[in-house]
């Protein structure tokens, strides 16, 4: 096997992801990678070990100090609150000439998992590498794992961009019912949710799925709410999914203008095969739709508890500035649409 590359080589360009951070014994991984190797994968945390990327362990320190004091920091950001089509709309931006797409690498969720005081020491390297592209002309365009919310303002250096991604909280929690899968993962990330919102939010015991999908819903918005009022000298685009769905070559050439991306094959990329597959998994076949379809199912056979679950929200609203605000956006959402 080929020994470790040097921190040189590693700062150079995108061909080493940093994919891994263990703070503990304080080495990275990385990942050999190419474009298409960056094109094809829907993931960046450890999924991709499954294929046979080879990986190096080297000092995360060597690296941050090998990183030139000039290097590019302009990568731009997507959040979100997850099951929002982040990953389609990543992908569909990464199609664009000049880009190169870096979807939830792990070493942002590790960064994410350290504490306030230990954070710095991570976050102005990782500014830097995931900035990295393969040429000069190309853009680094960075999706992060939901949670990884809780730090975009430390994340996005001053005057960069970054595109924050929802639903109503209707559909979102509609989307959930609608998938066992979805309402596994609910159930497993409850308890970080919960500690997560502690500070913002009161919400009562979920009594059922609906209540902990909308329980979702207001971590991972107020998260975003939060980070975009700790981001006054960001530049930040909202953009809700299913409104994107309803007209993609023109949402997609909004954000695409909005980050700096060239336009010109923009309704070729939208009418293009990665709108008819699962983005997770694009040998399964997923439309709009299908979408449509799936949320109307479970919006009928839920309605009741759907109705429940919005009171609840609008209800704890009333002494949550941030749940409030998102609301707020939701319901203007929900009118521009009707």
């Amino acid at each position: 096997m080929s020994s470790a590359p040097s921190a040189a080589e590693i700062v150079r360009d995108a061909r080493w992801l940093a994919q891994a951070l263990d703070p503990a014994t304080g080495m990275m991984r990385v990942i050999e990678m190419d474009r298409e190797a960056y094109r094809f994968a829907s993931f960046l945390d450890d999924r991709i070990l499954q294929e046979r990327h080879f990986a190096g362990i080297v000092p995360w320190s060597t690296v941050a100090q090998a990183l030139p004091s000039d290097a590019r920091t302009d990568a731009r950001w997507i959040f979100h609150i997850g099951h929002v089509g982040s990953t389609l709309v990543a992908r569909l931006l990464g199609e664009i000439d000049g880009v190169l797409s870096v979807r939830e690498p792990r070493l942002l969720r590790d960064v994410a998992m350290l504490g306030k005081a230990e954070r710095p020491d991570y976050v102005s390297p990782a500014q830097a590498l995931f900035s990295r592209t393969f040429g000069k002309d190309e853009v680094a365009l960075v999706k992060a794992t939901s949670f990884v919310s809780e730090i975009a303002a430390e994340l996005v250096p001053p005057a960069e961009r970054a595109l924050f991604m929802y639903a109503t909280p209707r559909n979102y929690i509609a989307s959930i019912l609608a998938g066992p899968n979805s309402v596994q993962e609910l159930a497993a990330l409850a308890p970080s949710r919960a500690l997560r919102m502690s500070g913002r939010i009161a919400l009562p015991q979920p009594r059922n799925t609906a209540e902990a999908a909308g329980a979702a819903w207001a971590c991972e918005m107020t998260a975003l709410e939060s980070a975009a009022e700790r981001m006054p000298d960001h530049e930040i685009a909202w953009a809700d999914f299913d409104s994107m769905l309803a007209d993609m070559p023109g949402e997609l050439r909004r954000v695409a203008e909005f980050f700096g991306f060239a336009t010109h094959n923009i309704d070729a990329i939208a009418a293009g095969p990665l709108m008819r597959r699962y983005s997770k998994a694009t040998e399964y076949e997923y439309s709009p739709s299908l979408r449509r379809d799936l949320i109307a199912k479970a919006e009928a056979a839920n309605r009741a508890d759907l109705d429940g679950v919005l009171a609840m929200l609008q209800s704890a609203a009333e002494n949550s500035p941030l749940l409030e605000r998102a609301l707020r956006r939701a319901e203007c959402t929900e009118s521009s649409r009707s």
